[in-house]
């Protein structure tokens, strides 16, 4: 899914690149958008559905949400909601082959809660339209008890006894996983954890960032990972 002007096509091409080489057999490739300029024709582009929410609001990727219609332009199946900006680093064919209703990355920096992180999620395709009509319902109610779309998802399902998460290794975060302990992350290079085959770039910084050796505003300092490239790629 993309709106708006922070992230160019190449996090799409890039993003559907990754895919192919990482996922066995065969599979349809989607991007929600506002603007289809520059992405690769293997990638079909559909309309982000209306979420009619009020204007000048936080963002809180209240807009994924919309995966959630009881009609997704006639989608059918299972599907593997990817952010834009993650990086796929081994085969992902498990992520459709792990059982379970609805699965997502359980939050690394609470574990005891019950949050997920929505970078990587997985559900069947127009199972779950409760989602999205009690969030239009009570919009108001639930900004006010829940500070993202990623908290309203895990504490609806968790409820429904629908909750499920990925094993811990399979969704590394960059900031927590990645970068080397204080104060060893001054002279190692980040590293790609064991099991890990998606790395997730949460916060402020992003594959260009990790490339570069970047901080963008993050308190964590880190070398260049150059191997990003490798991963990284169209």
């Amino acid at each position: 899914m993309k709106w708006g002007t922070k992230y160019g096509p190449e996090y799409v091409n890039r993003l559907y690149a990754m895919v192919r080489r990482h996922l066995r057999g065969d599979f349809r490739f989607v991007c929600l958008t506002d603007r289809a300029e520059g992405i690769r024709a293997e990638v079909q582009c559909l309309p982000i559905p209306p979420l009619d929410l009020p204007p000048g609001i936080p963002e809180r990727g209240w807009t994924k949400l919309t995966t959630f219609s009881a009609d997704l332009h006639g989608l059918r199946g299972t599907a593997l909601f990817l952010d834009l900006d993650v990086v796929i680093v081994d085969d992902i064919t498990p992520f459709f082959e792990q059982p379970g209703e609805f699965l997502i990355i359980h939050d690394w920096k609470r574990p005891w809660r019950i949050t997920g992180n929505s970078s990587v999620y997985r559900f069947r395709l127009g199972a779950h339209p409760d989602l999205l009509q009690h969030f239009r319902a009570n919009f108001e109610a639930v900004r006010r008890q829940v500070r993202n779309e990623q908290a309203y998802l895990s504490e609806q399902l968790h409820g429904q006894g629908r909750l499920a998460y990925w094993p811990a290794e399979w969704c590394a975060s960059w900031k927590y996983h990645c970068i080397p302990r204080f104060p060893t992350n001054y002279w190692r290079e980040p590293a790609i954890p064991a099991g890990a085959r998606i790395l997730i770039f949460h916060g402020v910084m992003n594959p260009p960032d990790a490339l570069a050796g970047r901080r963008n505003g993050n308190w964590r300092r880190a070398r260049p990972a150059p191997w990003i490239a490798d991963h990284w790629k169209e």
